[in-house]
């Protein structure tokens, strides 16, 4: 046997199945599922040319995306020393699809990218038979669904313009999307065995609310834009945050109906804060949002009723900070003791330290490693922010210290547009 199908071979235990699905030749196989050699058997079948096309040029590049995906093919991860990432990107910024970014605790590296995945914005797992949902971010925006081994199962429109945004009810199966350009957000019941999502309803925040079409700022508020949603820890609200309108909606929320109610105003923002995304506390009922156009991070009490009351906010950009900025991504680490926010134009990560109120204060700002820190994914078990810089098209990777403060590790990575990072378990 040669080293490459040894390779192969190795690999069997936990590729094999989303491989299956993935070249029709191999189901054919007399041996089925069982053969311990049926991928080396692929290959050297595919050297010959397979009657369904496939060459080992295509089967070498989905062992590539299936090996870099090991919980998106439906097998958990054995360590938490081997981390893998996702990273979505804007096919207009060079990106070439869905790239896998595989670690093994000291090193990342970048996959090939799936194909026919182009500009997906955000995305998220764990549906019913371990599906994942990413949006397509266009005029006419699409929401798609994979199974294991990133084979599309469903393609339907996400009921506006631009999505942005997901989220993911997992035990009443239900799924929402925030779509930027039209200010709306569509509910998706999914079916519970395939994970396919049902014709949505879809609601439009400038009907519920006169003030939502009267942003201060003309050029980015002068309609809602839906830019996050998320389902309440109690999984009895739907909030969704709207960028144009300057406030969070909120949405009743039935998890035994798979429905929610019309939205009603929860939170309004300062008049062109242009509240972005929202962060929730792991324990305490507080949310944090951060401010787009006034760079600012907001404390909110979270009320029973689904509304949110503010309590304290601070800027996301240095004292005395004078150049154009736009505060983008937040995350809150699972201890709940401290708050990860990026700033693009700035091109930093700012850290703040929550006291025992959940109150924030600033303990550094660190430059991101690259030109506009769109997204970040924080990694608590490897203690490690991995920071995706959209216009240079790089990743950073950072150390998390005891005290959460962040160092660079050096490592700089090529993901041409990169918008999404997301972690497949």
């Amino acid at each position: 046997m040669s080293a490459i199908e040894a390779f192969l071979d190795g690999a069997v235990a936990w590729a094999g199945i989303a491989m299956r699905s993935r070249f029709p030749t191999l189901a054919r196989c007399r041996m089925g599922m069982r053969c311990t050699r049926r991928i080396a058997c692929m290959w050297r079948m595919a050297g010959d040319g397979m009657t369904d096309g496939t060459t080992r040029r295509t089967l070498l590049g989905a062992m590539g995306a299936t090996l870099a995906f090991p919980m998106a093919a439906g097998h958990a991860r054995t360590a938490r020393t081997a981390p893998t990432l996702i990273a979505g990107t804007y096919a207009r910024e060079g990106g070439k699809g869905l790239y896998p970014i595989a670690g093994n605790g000291d090193r990342w590296r970048v996959g090939m990218p799936v194909d026919g995945i182009a500009d997906a914005s955000f995305g998220i797992g764990g549906g019913p038979g371990g599906m994942w949902y990413l949006v397509r971010e266009q005029a006419q925006g699409k929401v798609s669904a994979y199974a294991p081994g990133w084979v599309r199962r469903a393609t339907v429109s996400s009921g506006g313009a631009d999505p942005c945004h997901v989220a993911l009810d997992r035990q009443s199966a239900c799924l929402a999307v925030a779509n930027y350009s039209s200010g709306s957000v569509a509910f998706f019941p999914l079916d519970r065995q395939t994970g396919a999502p049902a014709s949505p309803s879809v609601f439009r925040h400038a009907d519920a609310d006169s003030f939502a079409s009267a942003g201060k700022d003309h050029e980015r508020q002068e309609a809602p834009h839906a830019h996050w949603v998320g389902f309440s820890p109690n999984r009895r609200w739907l909030h969704a945050v709207d960028l144009g309108a300057d406030a969070i909606f909120a949405y009743r929320f039935d998890p035994v109906a798979r429905s929610v109610a019309p939205p009603v105003v929860a939170w309004r923002a300062p008049a062109g804060a242009g509240p972005r995304h929202m962060a929730r506390h792991p324990r305490k009922p507080l949310a944090y949002v951060v401010c787009e156009l006034s760079n600012a991070l907001h404390t909110l009490d979270a009320r029973k009723d689904g509304t949110f009351v503010g309590r304290h906010s601070l800027s996301t950009l240095p004292a005395g900070h004078r150049g154009a900025s736009q505060a983008a991504h937040i995350a809150i680490d699972r201890a709940g003791r401290r708050i990860y926010v990026s700033n693009r134009g700035h091109d930093s990560i700012a850290v703040f330290a929550l006291d025992a109120a959940g109150v924030p204060s600033l303990i550094q700002h660190i430059a991101s490693g690259g030109h506009w820190p769109r997204v970040f994914a924080l990694l608590d078990d490897e203690r490690q922010l991995v920071v995706g810089n959209e216009r240079s098209g790089t990743l950073a990777v950072f150390r998390i210290a005891a005290d959460g403060r962040l160092a660079p590790t050096g490592e700089t990575l090529s993901v041409p547009g990169v918008v999404f990072l997301g972690r497949p378990d």
